[in-house]
């Protein structure tokens, strides 16, 4: 068996056990809290992985995309979402879509292992029309090293970035601007306490609290940017008009005059 495939299985195999099952419905409860996805909208999770998210965003009603550089890992997930999905293999750091593209854009444990995460993070707030939503490992909280090697799909091989709370909102300003910012944590417990930790871990509170392993924060994203295309429909719109009007006759604004 490959690295690769070693990787994938042991991602999968985590996904089902007792403690992934449940890490995984909080960070999904965090996920919907904040991003509140809708049936019918156009969702891309950049950094797909093997499927997982894809799955249930799809479950939800969303028509979903995925991209993900691997080439290994991608086939798994044409593997497990068939033709339920529009797969692509790209960089994060330059994505195959046009501007304004998707109503959401989800990243979800996938700066960490980019070479440049605000540059990915761009590319997310451009193919963009409606929300972002972005979530980590939290280096604030000291749960998150077992959770990094037990429930996240990363190959030890690659540099891992480290995020909290506060860094990452400040690279989402230097991104986007002046933007209202929802954010919140869980899994505040060691893997290992899980599911046994069950009644205490839902007693916490969630929202604005830095010290949950996983790390969630959503944004909207509006048109403020402009593409490469205004101009020149701008330029063409103008010729039409200035085109369309009878040679040696005035103009409105002349006649008014």
């Amino acid at each position: 068996m490959s690295r690769n495939e070693e990787i994938v299985k042991s991602y999968e195999q985590w996904l089902r056990s007792p403690t992934g099952a449940y890490v995984d419905r909080r960070e999904r409860g965090l996920i919907m809290s904040l991003l509140s996805p809708k049936p019918g909208e156009k969702l891309l999770d950049s950094g797909c992985k093997t499927g997982h998210h894809l799955a249930y965003f799809k479950r939800k009603g969303c028509n979903v995309t995925g991209v993900e550089k691997s080439r290994f890992i991608l086939d798994a997930a044409r593997e497990k979402m068939g033709s339920r999905a529009d797969l692509h293999r790209g960089d994060l750091e330059d994505l195959p879509f046009s501007d304004n593209e998707f109503d959401i854009v989800t990243l979800i444990t996938s700066l960490e292992t980019v070479h440049n995460p605000a540059k990915a993070l761009g590319e997310a707030v451009r193919v963009s029309r409606g929300r972002v939503f972005v979530g980590v490992l939290n280096h604030l909280s000291l749960c998150a090293h077992s959770l990094l090697k037990e429930g996240a799909l990363c190959n030890d091989d690659k540099p891992i970035q480290s995020f909290g709370p506060y860094n990452l909102i400040r690279m989402v300003k230097s991104v986007l601007g002046s933007v209202p910012v929802q954010w919140g944590s869980v899994v505040f417990f060691p893997s290992f306490c899980y599911p046994l930790a069950e009644g205490a871990e839902e007693k916490i509170p969630t929202a604005k609290n830095p010290f949950g392993a996983f790390l969630g924060l959503s944004f909207p994203v509006t048109y403020s940017h402009r593409t490469i295309q205004d101009p020149l429909k701008a330029n063409l719109n103008e010729r039409l008009r200035t085109e369309s009007r009878v040679p040696g006759t005035a103009s409105r604004e002349m006649n008014n005059d």
